[in-house]
């Protein structure tokens, strides 16, 4: 797996969010054929606003000085039902990873899982049981997820539901998620 040499990894800060929202914005519009990055800044904004986030597992990347990428892992409780109900922030040890944005002159040259994968090490310190994405599986297996239905843990919406691969999940220790299970509803942030 190709790690990016001089590639730092470290929490946001509120001088950030500028060069974050036109990072953002030029990775999906240039990177991806279902979003113009509106739709990510607003989920951005939503998460920042809400009980689950956690500042302190909120990313920027940075090579030579630059601002070349941004992440962030919020607090997500899975639904015990399909139709939603979630607990509070305090009802879960797991987190989402969502969104994920590189710059759009930089994709596919390694600064995607280079900076996961230093950001999972960072869920790992922090004590959290496990990590949910959706996306594209060739990637993120790569870097260590597996389909969430392996664990229990089932998509109810979204692109999930006609390719279940995009669900997935990561362990942080082993055997870390045994007994948890549930669904993955989106709309907990709006509940919040």
């Amino acid at each position: 797996m190709k790690t990016v040499e001089g590639l730092t990894v470290r929490p946001e800060t509120h001088g950030d969010y500028k060069d974050i929202v036109s990072l953002v914005l030029r990775s999906f519009k240039e990177g991806t054929d279902y979003s113009d990055g509106t739709d990510i800044i607003a989920l951005i904004e939503e998460i920042r606003d809400s009980e689950y986030r956690i500042p302190s597992l909120s990313f920027v990347a940075e090579l030579d000085g630059e601002l070349v990428g941004h992440f962030l892992f919020s607090r997500f409780p899975l639904s015990r039902t399909p139709q939603g109900g979630h607990g509070g922030a305090e009802d879960t040890d797991l987190v989402m990873l969502a969104p994920v944005s590189v710059h759009a002159d930089l994709l596919r040259r390694g600064i995607g899982s280079t900076m996961i994968r230093l950001g999972i090490e960072e869920v790992k310190k922090a004590g959290f049981r496990g990590i949910i994405v959706e996306g594209n599986y060739r990637f993120y297996n790569t870097v260590g997820f597996r389909t969430s239905s392996e664990y229990g843990i089932y998509p109810v919406s979204g692109y999930p539901m006609t390719e279940p691969r995009c669900q997935m999940c990561m362990e942080t220790f082993p055997g870390s998620l045994n007994g948890i299970g549930g669904f993955v509803v989106y709309d907990m942030y709006r509940n919040a």
